[in-house]
């Protein structure tokens, strides 16, 4: 993968990707199926693990309904880009080109699959809802856990980005 050009502004704290996922509640999946590219924005749950080598494990999960354009393109094209962002605000400046933004973002590539077991099923949906709603003890019917496609995203690449407002 490209190094990232402003190595400044590159998030590699596992504590700080953590606080990037917290405060994103959209994470927008980009794919390409035989109309051509499209991106979805969906709510998500997140796995964020560091290995014993230093760099990060990220699992995304997410729901979608069993049939449509995103369960046909996910079911047969497993490559996907994926992107969050935050903590938005104008950087003001003197003129024009000296405004800036200040965000926080994460931007990746991977693979999809569809969950089919059961367990991992209630732990993706379980992991959506307690990043939503951290106080929330959902039961999930046997019929909604059948009405619904659980999807885990495996990163194979991921960064993260911040630009800070100066204070």
């Amino acid at each position: 993968m490209r190094e990232m050009r402003l190595h400044k502004r590159e998030v590699k704290d596992t504590e700080d990707l953590r606080h990037i996922l917290e405060s994103c509640k959209v994470v927008r999946v980009g794919a390409v199926d035989e109309e051509g590219m499209f991106i979805v924005p969906v709510n998500f749950g997140y796995l964020l693990e560091e290995t014993q080598e230093g760099s990060q494990n990220l699992k995304l999960y997410f729901h979608g309904a069993v049939s449509g354009r995103k369960a046909d393109t996910f079911s047969c094209s497993p490559e996907v880009a994926f992107e969050m962002d935050g903590s938005h605000a104008l950087i003001r400046g003197d003129y024009a080109c000296s405004y800036s933004y200040a965000y926080e973002s994460i931007m990746g590539n991977g693979r999809i699959r569809v969950v089919e077991d059961h367990e991992e099923k209630i732990y993706g949906l379980s992991l959506i809802m307690k990043h939503l709603d951290a106080d929330s003890e959902i039961f999930f019917s046997e019929d909604a856990l059948t009405r619904t496609k659980i999807y885990c995203v495996e990163a194979s690449h991921f960064t993260g980005k911040r630009r800070t407002a100066k204070a």
